[in-house]
């Protein structure tokens, strides 16, 4: 029996199986599709989907592959109105946000899945789920498996979630998109994403992988929503020459279209028993601001720990309801943002577009607008203070500096045997301890190696800028667990934090 079933091979699913395997979890995905698919919707990583990857493993030579973006230039009926600089540095991103497909991304994480010992189970169609107070029956037209978990990963219309009976409620946003991939001459440097804003309709420009390879989209009209893939190809094009003036002879080659709706939805829960949601199974909400993708990608870094632990004896139960309790305000939060974002800019009432156009679009050339604005799409800035593992035991503040639940960036440090390497290159399938001094970390790698046990290795670290006299428990999602100059204090949070009376004193740390 399988320890989890993984239903959905997107990347929500491909980056889940990666943590769990890597944990040393029996898992299995399966996937509906006969084959990886070679188009999709989604078409970027911010930084913070970027970091998962790179803990995973599976970042790979992605950079290298994608279009890194420095600007998303805003036109306003026909002239360049705000020139909002993405691709710069600042003390808290040190990534630029890539350009590529989404199924370059899940060829990545397949390839890191493939390194683990798992593959993906192509063709294999969900009918229907059922749990029992051990176990979690899938059936398969080809049989049943049996787990002890099952992770739903398929999508807005996930039969996991469905079987489940967790309500998906929500409205539309907008009725409908047109999207095209085409190759194009258009006037617009490779580095770039151009906008097109003119009354109540606007055009989106984004450069992929390729020799001249774009993405355009814009809303659709009501007869344009069902149109054939050359009518909604001849409608991006149409466009193109309405708000950029470009020629229809400028798109040489239409290599892909689609129509989509938006939609705002929010799963009622992310577990029931045994089952539990992740993704777009959990969330959907508008592609404005390229969070759906990401944020996928960082619920299944925060399950996978945490699930590894459950999985392998050395949790209870109750931390997978953590998983719920750290994600799901974010999700609500984006569900939010990239709704008013979504409305605002293609301006469906008179009042929106009066404010994008002599508001909102001006304040975009303001450097701390764009600051704030580039760190808050990074996603970079999510922290979980306020969730359940937010606050020390017992329940009180941290001194300044760096709290429970805050993410810790990726500093340099030096391992036990002297070598050095980054934070977050140690992370993914494994806890750190970081330690003032070299010599210091033997009481407090007890008492991790006591709680987490085989699960979660724990490797021991010295930062380079550390110059303090704390130690902290880093989570392998990058995020602070504990802080403290106590190993006593540090077994009484994992203790509690953990909930469990299994220990595993004979562990051997792995760095």
């Amino acid at each position: 029996m399988a320890s989890v079933v993984v239903v959905g091979a997107g990347p929500t699913g491909l980056a889940l199986a990666c943590g769990l395997a890597a944990a040393g979890v029996a898992v299995r995905v399966v996937d509906k599709r006969e084959q990886p698919a070679v188009t999709s919707r989604a078409l970027g990583l911010q930084p913070r989907g970027a970091e998962v990857l790179d803990r995973l493993g599976a970042l790979a030579d992605l950079p290298e592959r994608s279009v890194a973006i420095s600007r998303v230039v805003t036109h306003v009926n026909g002239r360049p109105m705000a020139d909002l600089q993405v691709g710069r540095p600042t003390k808290l991103v040190k990534r630029p946000g890539l350009l590529m497909s989404q199924a370059q991304v899940e060829a990545a994480l397949r390839h890191r899945l493939a390194e683990l010992g798992v593959k993906v189970e192509w063709g294999k169609e969900l009918l229907s789920v059922v749990q029992d107070a051990s176990a979690v029956t899938l059936s398969f037209p080809e049989g049943e498996i049996r787990s002890a978990w099952a992770v739903g990963c398929d999508g807005a219309h996930s039969r996991v979630r469905k079987a489940a009976g967790i309500d998906f409620p929500g409205v539309s946003v907008i009725e409908n998109f047109l999207l095209a991939d085409v190759r194009a001459a258009l006037p617009i440097p490779s580095d770039s994403v151009a906008v097109w804003l003119r009354a109540d309709s606007m055009l989106g420009a984004f450069p992929l992988p390729g020799d001249g390879v774009w993405r355009l989209m814009a809303p659709a009209r009501a007869r344009d929503a069902a149109e054939p893939a050359d009518a909604v190809a001849s409608e991006l094009t149409r466009q193109l020459r309405v708000h950029a003036g470009c020629e229809p002879s400028v798109v040489t080659e239409v290599l892909w279209t689609s129509t989509f709706r938006i939609h705002r939805r929010l799963a009622a829960t992310y577990r029931r028993g045994r089952i539990l949601l992740a993704g777009d199974a959990a969330h959907i909400h508008s592609p404005f601001g390229g969070q759906g993708m990401n944020t996928g990608l960082a619920d299944a870094e925060n399950l996978a720990w945490k699930l590894a632990l459950v999985a392998r004896g050395s949790a209870s139960e109750e931390l997978l309801d953590t998983y719920e309790a750290e994600r799901r305000p974010i999700a609500r939060e984006v569900l939010a943002s990239t709704s008013s974002l979504t409305r605002m800019v293609v301006g469906d009432t008179r009042l929106a577009r009066l404010m994008r156009d002599h508001v909102f679009v001006p304040l975009m050339n303001r450097p701390p607008v764009q600051r704030l604005i580039w760190e808050q799409s990074s996603q970079l800035k999510i922290h979980y203070r306020s969730g359940p593992l937010g606050t020390p035991f017992p329940a009180r503040r941290l001194p300044a500096g760096f709290q429970a639940g805050d993410r810790v960036p990726d500093v340099p440090c030096t391992r036990a045997d002297g070598s050095t390497t980054r934070l977050h290159a140690e992370l993914g399938a494994r806890w750190a301890l970081l330690t003032p001094t070299p010599d210091s970390p033997e009481p407090y790698l007890a008492m991790a190696q006591r709680h987490l046990g085989p699960a979660m290795p724990v490797t021991t670290l010295v930062p380079s800028t550390s110059g303090r006299r704390y130690v902290m428990l880093v989570r392998p999602d990058g995020h602070l667990a504990w802080r403290g100059t106590s190993a006593t204090a540090l077994d009484t949070w994992l203790a509690d934090r953990l909930a469990t009376t299994t220990q595993h004193p004979s562990e051997s740390t792995k760095t």
